[in-house]
């Protein structure tokens, strides 16, 4: 299978490094404006691959079965366009769209599409996370009433251009970093989300960094709830100056008869049902397994490499597509949901932002 890869900055050499260890993959083209993107990918996969500095003469020229779109959000839109028209397989990376109205043409150019169109959520496929899912979901913590997620982590790190430094270019971090978690949440609760709370703002990061003389407007730390149409809700708990905690990532559901949480980098599952207030408990603890090549070639905990392996089914006709256009689109509408809350502080319905 012929893969091409629009977008050659750090996400995409992520994903350049997780196909070269996918069976029956092959690079075969890359597409970036930026002479020094396209060296790290030349790094990657050797000097003998086609580069590009234009997404067009890559879709006419190319020849490849597959895509993956890792360039700047607000690129999407545009790239997707002569990409759709070239009939290839298409991973785009999230998020979908900086906004609602390009995440729905997408949608709509997806459903008439003859190739799989997949949207990049790696945060499903992370194996702890994907295990917790799969228990949350066969009923271990009983009915699903309450969804916690919390990524402390590290600030935004510097991108070609410091196109990432604001809001224009990336919908908002509650667009562009936690898209994820809101797709999660989406995919945990098995329902649709009916409106939102977020309170959050820009109280560390970038404060003194200027681009052109222009402030950096990104958010660097939020609490956001979420309701959703089956009366389960979520919340989000957001740090982005908060690189020194031990677990980037904790999930925990709760249940009428459990709670089960996920520790991410450790990799472990907490199972805590349901006791005598008195006592004793009985919390069990069980470590999830990461393929150590997988873990290698990215960052994500080896989520890329697992994504790459479904959506090579889905292009063989093997297997569906994971994550859709429309699953996509969601994750955008929440994310927009909360930056407007964050910014007028108030409750959004989620009617307001998908009208």
């Amino acid at each position: 299978m012929r893969y091409g890869v629009v977008g050659t900055g750090m996400m995409g050499v992520e994903h350049l490094h997780n196909l070269l260890i996918t069976p029956g993959a092959e690079v075969v083209a890359v597409v970036d404006p930026t002479p020094a993107s396209l060296g790290w990918a030349k790094a990657v996969v050797g000097e003998g691959v086609r580069a590009f500095d234009s997404v067009e003469r890559f879709a006419s020229e190319a020849q490849v079965d597959a895509v993956v779109v890792a360039s700047p959000n607000h690129t999407h839109r545009a790239v997707l366009e002569p990409l759709f028209d070239a009939g290839v397989a298409i991973l785009c990376e999230k998020p979908l769209a900086t906004g609602v109205a390009d995440a729905r043409w997408i949608v709509e150019r997806a459903a008439s599409h003859p190739r799989p169109f997949w949207t990049g959520m790696e945060y499903r496929y992370m194996p702890p996370a994907a295990e917790f899912i799969r228990e949350v979901h066969d009923g271990r913590v009983g009915r699903l009433r309450m969804l916690s997620i919390r990524e402390h982590r590290f600030p935004f790190l510097p991108k070609v251009n410091d196109w990432n430094r604001f809001s224009r270019n990336t919908g908002g971090t509650m667009v562009e970093k936690c898209c994820h978690f809101f797709d999660l949440m989406r995919l945990i609760t098995r329902a649709e989300p009916v409106r939102v709370y977020c309170s959050g703002a820009m109280d560390v990061n970038h404060l003194d960094e200027r681009y052109g003389g222009e402030r950096p407007d990104i958010i660097d730390n939020s609490f956001t709830t979420v309701d959703f149409d089956n009366g389960s809700r979520a919340m989000l708990d957001l740090c982005m100056f908060a690189e020194g905690a031990e677990h980037q990532e904790e999930m925990s559901a709760t249940g009428d008869k459990a709670r089960l949480d996920v520790l991410i980098p450790p990799g472990d599952l907490v199972f805590s049902p349901r006791v005598d207030w008195r006592g004793p408990k009985a919390v069990e603890r069980r470590h999830v397994a990461v393929d150590p090549a997988a873990m290698a070639a990215g960052s994500h905990h080896g989520a890329t490499f697992y994504q790459h392996q479904a959506f090579a089914a889905a292009i063989r006709g093997e297997g569906p597509v994971g994550v859709t256009a429309h699953d996509g689109l969601m994750a955008v509408a929440i994310g927009a949901a909360a930056e407007l809350s964050a910014r007028e502080k108030r409750v959004v319905d989620m009617a307001e932002v998908l009208a």
